[in-house]
């Protein structure tokens, strides 16, 4: 028997319905599926590179565009960076809302900072379901910095950081009637450059939300974020400058996104180009959208990024305060006065939980350590979504960023501390659920810094390591721009860096499967008739299920060839850089116990401290019944251990409807609840005890406050054993009503009591 193939103009590879004659392969039900199956293995084949030619020209016209990005919102260019004193490639865009929804001018404006880490801007406002599309629905005015492909020569990381405060001031600016001052979002590596302003300029800021963040970039956990080892086995930052000079000056941001996908090369190589095959008639649109992100490289100057990898990357300064300013001061995370939102994911292999909060026990060595800063800190850890998923998710963007949103003012009136923000779902059994947002209850639950250690991290040895990494890096680099970096630009001319820049395979990918290829023309043409004449096979066919454990094989392949490299790597890092000779000859004390990277002590602060402590106590019995009735809802909720979004909602909502209490701008209030808090922190019973010298002799004010105390604390549920018995306490001084005493734990899990009334 003969195959019969038919081919005319129309269908110039015989793919269409019946270009293959069935028979030819036996009338079993077998030949049938292989011949159904060999039919839409050559049409889906013709398909996957028609996208890829589409994609290719998506990449072509999106880095035509004089400010390409990826935003899903219409936006209005309201600063220029490039007209600032110190020009820089930034610029600030308003988000125009879009039809139906509804600002209100009271609420706090957002601020959106994507990251400059090789693509281009937009992935915060990527979707619907994004932060900007969260921070809109929730009625908040929202506002975008972005910038272009190419830096403005000279400018530096400092010039960045002077802009966006001046985008910040603007912000502030346009929103008189904003009930407090921007929620600011930074992602990615934009999350260390707004942690960084923010503790030089801190009256600029709201809230800050970091998400997926790297400050803290030498920890991880040992077999899993081989990424941190990678400037060790180049022997520094040597190779940042190296590409640099090859660069003409200019970092091509294109070896930053091969980066990120040598980590995964299941994913890089085989599972994303596989998913668009297997589901080529839907998926197309989804790809074409990610990918117009993905491959819009940009760039930096070389002395950006060789600030971003010597200051930080390779030596790990900012979380010990050793990044320092061009006139000497020094940046002190600890001098943000904002709440802290950290959003991490512990499948996260670019910014692991570790490198996104070991920042904390860098700075400080408890949780009074904290609030001595008046800092508080929130984070929250996802189970498994990826580094990108942290941005594009819809799934996180209508939970977590949703949540961070809706409470934004809760989190700025928590009192300092350190909390981890935990999401439950509603259901059947949820209590008084039309007083938390969406579908999911957040509550902020205090945490200890133990809570952070017990995520993993780096031990004494693994700080040595890469103590004498960064030594090394430094030795090289001197070493390099002595004998090296001369010859390299002197032989780099502005020829060979273009060359070189357009030979990039990251880039060269995208432009070989373009229509500025002639060979990829009669893609198209095949494509569209296929497209009118496609015959997809079968879910069921047998050959499929073949496809796809084919598939699996590979995936399975590829994953075991990265955890041998990775184990490998792993390994030469630590014996190398573990060898006691090598840690002696960089000057690293081998058999040092003492913390590489903790941040230094300030004797000064200690007195502002104790100073500090001084002039709360003689307020203890200052004040009238709004500190009373603040002072009582703290202590009676302080053994939940935690904050309840329904609880501030109640707070909120009796705002509202009392204009007298309505009137209490949330900067004040959050100044009220923080000394209240303070008070109760450093002597808990005198602080209780002034209470009825707080209140006024009105009973009817004081059953008004009462009923509102009451109406918080149930807002989450009944209240029961120690917040029960501290609300009954609480209600005889204001109201006088009878009930038991409160009785008060003594010595933790003792069952010792005494009687606090």
């Amino acid at each position: 028997m003969t195959t019969q193939r038919t081919v005319s103009a129309q269908d110039p590879f015989g793919l269409g319905s019946g270009a293959f004659d069935l028979g030819a392969f036996g009338s079993g039900n077998a030949a049938v599926s292989a011949a159904g199956y060999l039919v839409d293995v050559a049409q889906r084949s013709v398909l996957f590179w028609d996208v890829l030619r589409q994609r290719g020209n998506g990449y072509r016209e999106h880095m035509a565009m004089a400010a390409p990005n990826v935003l899903n919102y219409q936006a209005e260019l309201v600063l220029d960076g490039r007209t600032l004193e110190r020009p820089v490639n930034y610029g600030l865009v308003r988000v125009v809302p879009p039809a139906g929804v509804v600002i209100d001018p009271k609420k706090r404006p957002f601020v959106i900072v994507d990251p400059r880490a090789g693509h281009g801007p937009g992935i915060g406002g990527f979707k619907a379901d994004s932060e900007i599309g969260v921070a809109l629905a929730a009625g908040h005015a929202c506002w975008f910095v972005g910038f272009l492909p190419d830096p403005v020569p000279g400018q530096t990381i400092e010039d960045v950081a002077r802009a966006e405060a001046v985008f910040l001031q603007t912000v502030i600016d346009r929103h008189p009637e904003a009930d407090g001052k921007p929620c600011v979002i930074g992602n990615c590596q934009a999350g260390w450059a707004v942690m960084m302003l923010a503790a030089i300029v801190p009256d600029l800021f709201g809230p800050i939300i970091v998400a997926g963040s790297p400050l803290s970039y030498w920890t991880g956990q040992s077999g899993l974020n081989p990424m941190r080892y990678t400037g060790g086995l180049f022997g520094g930052s040597w190779a940042t400058a190296f590409t640099s000079d090859l660069g003409g000056g200019r970092f091509d941001g294109a070896w930053l996104v091969e980066n990120f996908e040598n980590l995964n090369p299941a994913n890089t190589f085989w599972k994303k180009p596989y998913n668009l095959y297997a589901k080529i008639d839907t998926e197309a649109p989804n790809y074409l959208n990610f990918e117009r992100w993905w491959g819009g490289h940009v760039n930096l100057n070389g002395e950006e990024m060789q600030f971003i990898v010597d200051e930080l990357f390779v030596g790990n300064k900012l979380a010990a305060g050793r990044v320092t300013t061009s006139n000497g001061v020094a940046i002190d995370l600890r001098n943000i006065r904002s709440p802290i939102v950290v959003f991490c994911s512990k499948g996260d292999n670019i910014t692991p939980p570790q490198q996104a909060l070991g920042w904390i026990l860098d700075l400080y060595d408890d949780v009074n350590e904290i609030r001595s800063y008046g800092q508080t800190i929130v984070y929250s850890v996802h189970e498994s979504v990826g580094h990108l998923g942290i941005f594009v998710s819809g799934g996180v963007a209508r939970k977590q960023h949703d949540e961070f949103a809706s409470n934004i003012d809760l989190i700025d009136v928590l009192p300092p501390g350190l909390y981890e923000a935990v999401f439950t779902a509603k259901d059947g059994d949820t209590t008084n659920p039309d007083l938390a947002h969406g579908r999911w209850v957040m509550r902020c639950e205090t945490r200890t810094l133990d809570d952070i250690r017990a995520l993993g991290g780096n031990t004494i040895e693994d700080d040595r390591r890469f103590a004498t990494v960064a030594r090394m890096s430094e030795t090289n680099l001197a070493l390099y721009k002595t004998f090296v970096q001369p010859w390299v630009r002197a032989m780099v001319t502005p020829q060979v860096s273009e060359m070189l820049y357009r030979l990039h395979p990251a880039r060269l990918q995208y432009e070989l499967v373009s229509d500025a290829n002639p060979l990829t023309k009669p893609i198209a043409a095949a494509a569209d008739w296929i497209r009118q004449n496609r015959k997809p096979v079968d879910e069921g066919n047998p050959f499929v299920a073949a496809q796809e454990m084919v598939s699996k094989q590979i995936v399975a392949g590829l994953d075991a060839y990265r955890d041998m490299r990775d184990g490998m790597t792993e390994a030469l890092f630590k014996a190398f850089y573990g060898s006691p000779a090598v840690q002696a000859f960089y000057g690293i004390d081998p058999t040092s116990e003492k913390p590489l990277h903790k941040a230094g002590k300030s004797a000064l602060h200690g007195e502002l401290v104790a100073r500090r402590i001084a002039e709360l106590k003689a307020h203890v019995t200052v004040g009238g019944l709004r500190e009373a009735a603040v002072r009582a809802m703290i202590y009676v909720g302080m053994p939940r251990g935690g904050v309840d979004e329904r609880g501030f909602e109640t707070v909120r909502r009796i705002r509202a409807a009392n204009e007298k209490i309505g009137a209490v701008p949330l900067a004040e209030f959050k100044a009220l609840l923080r000394e209240q808090f303070f008070l109760l922190l450093i002597d808990q019973e005198a602080a209780v005890a002034a209470i009825p010298s707080l209140l006024p002799d009105d009973p009817a004010a004081r059953v008004e406050a009462m009923t509102m105390i009451r109406d918080v604390i149930t807002a989450a549920g009944e209240p029961s054993g120690e917040v029960a018995l501290r609300l009954a306490r609480i209600g005889r001084m204001f109201t006088g009503e009878a009930g038991p005493p409160a009785l008060t734990v003594v010595g933790g899990g003792d069952s010792t009591v005494r009687e606090a009334s």
